[in-house]
């Protein structure tokens, strides 16, 4: 591919060599292999009470009005759970992107006393499997158009953590059960029913998760049906340590350039 790899084999005497590219399937007969990736945050706040934005909804919209002013993209999310809170998703493939350009909005006087919820931040990067046959477009490019789908209004953001004991398998007993939990995804997606955002967390995560998941639909029953339906796989029956808390958001505004 044209973008850059990372370096690949390094090594040194007696230390394992290092690569950190993402692998997709074969091009034209060539394994993909890219060295970029997408980072995606979520940031999940209580509106103050009193003042010009006493309504979370009414906050919701002039942050949305700012996003776009300021050229951000995002996702503005009415919280499901708390008629006070909102939910704010923004994606760079520059996680330097939230401190430089995301944090700076929230000094503005119109968001300066919001209280910010850290038991629902979350904050992973994009990761392949080894498998995906457009390897860029599933990195870059498929999470931002599923979370701006104007058709799911829907999203469901949760983190888990796996057991230890997972890691410790065999490869090919991890690939069947990992197949088995992605055959009912992809079942769900295809039935229109849900969409889904995967991101890797290890060492970003104030909670020690691995992974942040999220599902989109246009309605939030399929979403709950999903998760309950993981529930049975080998995955999540047997190897699931830890998952939430979760976050159900109602898209109110977005902007994407």
């Amino acid at each position: 591919m044209s973008e850059p790899t990372a370096p690949t084999g390094i090594e040194a005497k007696g230390l394992p060599p290092i690569d950190i590219n993402e692998y997709g399937g074969k091009r034209d007969g060539v394994r993909q292999a890219m060295n970029r990736r997408l980072f995606m945050q979520l940031l999940v706040f209580r509106a103050p009470s009193g003042g010009t934005f006493d309504a979370p909804d009414t906050l919701g919209a002039a942050l949305t009005k700012v996003l776009r002013s300021h050229r951000v993209n995002g996702v503005v999310y009415a919280d499901a759970m708390d008629p006070r809170s909102l939910g704010l998703l923004t994606w760079s493939e520059d996680p330097a992107h939230f401190v430089t350009t995301v944090r700076p909005l929230f000094t503005q006087s119109t968001f300066l006393h919001v209280e910010f919820r850290s038991d629902y931040a979350m904050l992973g990067r994009t990761y392949a499997t080894g498998h995906e046959p457009d390897l860029e477009w599933s990195l870059t490019k498929r999470p931002i158009e599923n979370v701006t789908n104007e058709a799911y209004r829907w999203h469901v953001w949760y983190p888990l953590r796996r057991k230890g004991s997972f890691a410790k398998l065999e490869p090919i007993d991890q690939s069947h059960i990992l197949r088995e939990h992605a055959a009912l995804g992809i079942a769900y997606g295809q039935a229109e029913l849900a969409t889904d955002v995967r991101l890797a967390c290890h060492g970003i995560d104030a909670g020690d998760n691995e992974f942040v998941i999220g599902l989109m639909g246009h309605d939030l029953h399929p979403l709950s049906h999903l998760v309950q339906a993981m529930r049975k796989t080998r995955q999540t029956s047997e190897f699931i340590e830890k998952m939430g808390p979760f976050f159900v958001g109602y898209v109110i505004g977005q902007s994407c350039e």
